[in-house]
C-alpha cells in the first residue's frame, strides 16, 4: 500500500474503503470545530500498500490521536454546556432584575395617573373659578346698573325737592301777600266804617225817618262779621292748604331723604361687594395662574421621567434582543458541535469496523 496527499477538498468528514481495506479515504470538512484543533490529514488520501504492518501502525497512531482529540472535544463540549447553563442562570437573574424596573415603571405610571387626576381637578377648579368670576362680573354689572338707576332716581328726587322748595317759597310769598292784603282789607274796612259813621252822625238831627243807630250798628256788625268770617274762612283755608302742602312736602322730603339714605347705604354695600368680588376675582386669577404653572411643571417633570424610562426600556429591549441573539448563536454552535460529535462517532465506528475486518483477514 502507498500513502499519498491530495489537495484540500470542501467535503464533509467521511471514511470509505474498497474491498480488502484498499483505497480507504479520510477527508476533512471545509469548517473546523469551534473549540479544538483537530488536524486529521486535510485532503489526504490513504492508500493501503503492501506494507500492511507499517500502514496499520500509522493508522493506529492516527486513531489514538483522533480518539484523544475526540475526548478533548467532548470535554470542551461539556464545558460549553456548563457555560451555557451558567449563562442561562445568570440571564435568569438579570430577568429577575427586570421586575424591579417594571415595579418602578408601575410606580411612575401610578404617579402619572395621579398627576393626570390632579391635572383634571386643577382644570376643573380653574373652570369653576372662571365661572365664578363670570358670575361675579355679571353681578357687578347688574349692581352697577342698579346703582346708576338709583343715582338717576336720586338726581330726579333732588330736582323734585328743589321744585318743591321753590313752590314752598312761592306759597310762602303768596301767603305773605294774602296776609298783607288781609291787613289792607281790615284797614280799608275800618276806614270805610269810620267814613260811614261820620255822615250818619252829621245827619242824625236832619233826617227824621233815618234808621236808628242801633240798626246801623247792627248792620255794620253784620257786615263786619260777614267780612271777618269770610276773611277767617279764607285764612283758615289758606292755612289748611299751606299746612297740607307743607306736610306733603315734608312727607315727600322725608321719603326722598329715606330713599336717598337707603340708596347711599345700598351704594356703600355695592361698593363693599364690588371690592370683595374684585378680591375674590384676583385670588381666583392668581390661583389659576399658580395651578397652570404647577400643571406645566408637572407635565415637564413627568415628561422628562417618561423619556428617561423610555430610554431605559429601549436599552433593556436592545440588551434583551442581544441576549436572545447570543442564545440563538450559542444554540447554533452547540447544534453544530453535536453534529460534529455524531459524525465523528459514526466515522470512528466505521473505522473500527474496517480495522476489525482487516484483522480478520
Amino acid at each position: 500500500m502507498s500513502i499519498s496527499r491530495n489537495s484540500y477538498s470542501r467535503k464533509a468528514i467521511s471514511v470509505y474503503g474498497g474491498a480488502g481495506g484498499s483505497n480507504t479515504h479520510i477527508t476533512r470538512p471545509n469548517w473546523a470545530p469551534v473549540h479544538g484543533d483537530l488536524d486529521l490529514t486535510y485532503g489526504t488520501d490513504l492508500h493501503i500498500s503492501d506494507n500492511k504492518k507499517a500502514t496499520m501502525q500509522n493508522l493506529n497512531d492516527r486513531l489514538a490521536s483522533y480518539l484523544e482529540k475526540v475526548r478533548r472535544l467532548e470535554k470542551e463540549n461539556e464545558q460549553l454546556e456548563m457555560q451555557i447553563r451558567e449563562w442561562y442562570k445568570s440571564r435568569t437573574v438579570v430577568s429577575n432584575d427586570f421586575s424591579k424596573y417594571f415595579i418602578i415603571i408601575k410606580d411612575l405610571q401610578d404617579k402619572i395617573f395621579m398627576a393626570s387626576k390632579l391635572n383634571a381637578k386643577s382644570a376643573l377648579e380653574i373652570e369653576n373659578s372662571q365661572l365664578a368670576a363670570d358670575d361675579f362680573r355679571m353681578k357687578y354689572e347688574n349692581e352697577l346698573a342698579v346703582k346708576m338707576a338709583v343715582e338717576a332716581d336720586i338726581a330726579g328726587l333732588r330736582r323734585l325737592l328743589d321744585d318743591s322748595n321753590l313752590k314752598r317759597m312761592d306759597l310762602e310769598s303768596q301767603c305773605e301777600g294774602l296776609r298783607e292784603e288781609l291787613i289792607m282789607l281790615k284797614k280799608n274796612h275800618e276806614e270805610e266804617l269810620a267814613l260811614l259813621k261820620k255822615p250818619v252822625e252829621k245827619q242824625v238831627n236832619v233826617v227824621v225817618d233815618a234808621p236808628s243807630t242801633s240798626d246801623l250798628n247792627e248792620a255794620m256788625m253784620e257786615i263786619r262779621e260777614k267780612y271777618e268770617s269770610l276773611i277767617a274762612k279764607n285764612k283758615k283755608e289758606i292755612e289748611l292748604w299751606y299746612n297740607k302742602k307743607i306736610l306733603e312736602m315734608e312727607h315727600d322730603v322725608k321719603k326722598y331723604s329715606e330713599d336717598l339714605k337707603t340708596s347711599n347705604t345700598e351704594i356703600k354695600e355695592l361698593k363693599i361687594t364690588f371690592q370683595k368680588l374684585q378680591i375674590d376675582l384676583e385670588s381666583h386669577l392668581s390661583m389659576k395662574a399658580s395651578l397652570e404653572e404647577t400643571l406645566s411643571e408637572t407635565h415637564l417633570c413627568f415628561a422628562a421621567q417618561l423619556a428617561s424610562l423610555q430610554e431605559m426600556v429601549s436599552s433593556l429591549e436592545v440588551q434583551l434582543s442581544q441576549i436572545h441573539s447570543d442564545i440563538y448563536s450559542n444554540q447554533q454552535e452547540f447544534t453544530i458541535l453535536l453534529e460534529v460529535k455524531t459524525r465523528l462517532e459514526k466515522e470512528i465506528a466505521e473505522y473500527r469496523r474496517l480495522l476489525e475486518g482487516e484483522d480478520e483477514r
